[in-house]
């Protein structure tokens, strides 16, 4: 039977992960970030390991189909396309990797930019194909 998180009783907890890191990180537990060349720490507030960069939000796809794995041979650079919610509530960024064109969904960490994730959930409102009362009306 699975481990039930004692907040939500309706939500498994996550589990820790045995993670390999590629060889390429920084010293100290760090990586550094693709896209602003920022180094971030591995340690993140809210999910088991760090899969993105919180300034910028982009990501290497490094892993396969368990998040934390490091499976992926491909390594391309992930950027983030866009955010869904949970019916729990919890934030997903969706990762599209430009090498080979797969998708991802990671959780939002803690200390991920609050603006950067704002300007991505607030997107589709500023595309003037779409018509805002339309999207007001769902």
């Amino acid at each position: 039977m699975p481990r039930r998180n004692p907040r939500h009783p309706d939500r498994r907890t996550q589990r820790r992960k045995d993670v390999t890191h590629r060889a390429d990180q920084r010293p100290g537990g760090a990586f550094r970030c693709a896209g602003c060349r920022l180094d971030v720490p591995l340690g993140a507030p809210g999910t088991a390991h760090r899969n993105h960069c919180p300034q910028c939000l982009i990501s290497l796809h490094v892993d396969g189909r368990v998040p934390g794995d490091r499976a992926a041979d491909c390594g391309g650079r992930m950027e983030a396309l866009s955010l869904f919610a949970r019916p729990d509530g919890e934030w997903m960024l969706i990762h599209h990797c430009l090498v080979c064109g797969e998708l991802s969904a990671n959780r939002i960490a803690g200390d991920d930019n609050p603006l950067a994730l704002l300007r991505m959930a607030v997107r589709p409102l500023s595309d003037s194909r779409v018509p805002v009362r339309a999207l007001l009306a769902l």
